[in-house]
């Protein structure tokens, strides 16, 4: 797919545009799990979330390679967007965001104030990504999937970082939305030679990759039903699932409930307030805390992009309700 080289190169260029993120190993997180816990804080990256790392390299290419490109569509429910918005204007590309209705009104106006045209369109994720490809046939627009070489070669940057800044860790987990997060982090760690188990996290009502993991084939949802809408997939992308049936250890499903139970736990521990995918990983770490007793184990919060009413009603609500 990619390069150690390569790879470095990419965090290089990365760099012009932000230092990195820091990565720490939180006492109290570790007295929380049983074992020694380093975190990898994307939710402070200038847009608050990973993806922002994979729409910087791709639309650096884009911009180099194609000449006169007269814009970017893309489907998200956020995150992607924001990713593709920022990197969008510091390359002089204009961006097209496509996002269902009832999407994050945050991240809608995040997407905006960076200058992308947003349009809402449909029930989810998939029925925006069909009409983001339909715009992109009938106005002529690059379509930039949610997961490419280039995103994935751009977000692996995080877990480099990570790698050669802890100690060895013997587990990283990882959250799955379409699949990018996951499958940069195998790459490093495969690139890098070491014998780190990546361990991917989805929610129990949108767990696409780990019913594929377990039949064996892709595994298609009708319905994506989670809070956390960073993994609110329901449709896994084939490349993706290859990299993750060969590379990850497993896959730990989590609930909502859990989700905002990490959370609080992140805001209490760490006061680092996180959206549900970026907490999801610590809800699995708490949910094997016996198996990962005495490890070393890293966590990557891979945005912090939550809205205030979501986090009053969600995490607050279950809060109030246990």
């Amino acid at each position: 797919m990619f390069s150690l080289p390569e790879l470095h190169e990419a965090k290089a260029l990365i760099h012009q545009t932000f230092p990195g993120t820091a990565q720490y190993a939180w006492p109290l997180l570790a007295a929380r799990a049983g074992t020694e816990v380093w975190v990898k804080h994307e939710n402070h990256t200038p847009t608050g979330a990973f993806k922002l790392r994979g729409g910087l390299i791709y639309a650096e290419r884009l911009a180099r390679e194609r000449d006169g490109v007269r814009g970017i569509v893309s489907a998200t429910r956020g995150n992607h967007g924001q990713s593709l918005a920022y990197a969008g204007r510091r390359y002089g590309v204009p961006v097209t965001v496509v996002v269902p209705h009832g999407n994050s009104v945050e991240k809608n106006a995040a997407m905006r104030a960076l200058g992308a045209r947003l349009i809402e369109h449909g029930a989810d994720f998939e029925d925006a990504r069909e009409h983001a490809t339909a715009l992109a046939s009938s106005e002529g627009l690059e379509f930039a999937p949610s997961f490419a070489r280039d995103l994935v070669l751009g977000v692996a940057t995080w877990a480099l970082e990570l790698f050669e800044a802890a100690p060895p860790l013997d587990a990283l987990y990882v959250p799955i939305g379409l699949g990018s997060g996951i499958c940069g982090a195998i790459r490093a760690r495969d690139l890098l030679g070491l014998a780190t188990e990546i361990v991917g996290v989805q929610s129990t009502g949108a767990d696409p990759y780990a019913r594929s993991l377990a039949a064996g084939h892709l595994v298609a949802l009708n319905r994506a039903e989670t809070l956390a809408d960073g993994m609110a997939v329901r449709q896994p992308d084939a490349e993706a699932f290859a990299l993750i049936q060969a590379g990850a250890a497993r896959i730990v499903t989590v609930s909502d409930n859990a989700i905002a139970a990490a959370i609080r736990a992140y805001w209490t521990d760490t006061h680092n307030l996180t959206e549900g995918a970026g907490a999801a990983p610590l809800a699995a770490l708490l949910q094997e805390r016996e198996r990962m007793a005495g490890k070393r184990v890293g966590l990557v919060i891979s945005g912090g992009n939550i809205d205030l009413d979501l986090f009053r009603s969600w995490v607050l609500g279950v809060a109030e309700g246990e």
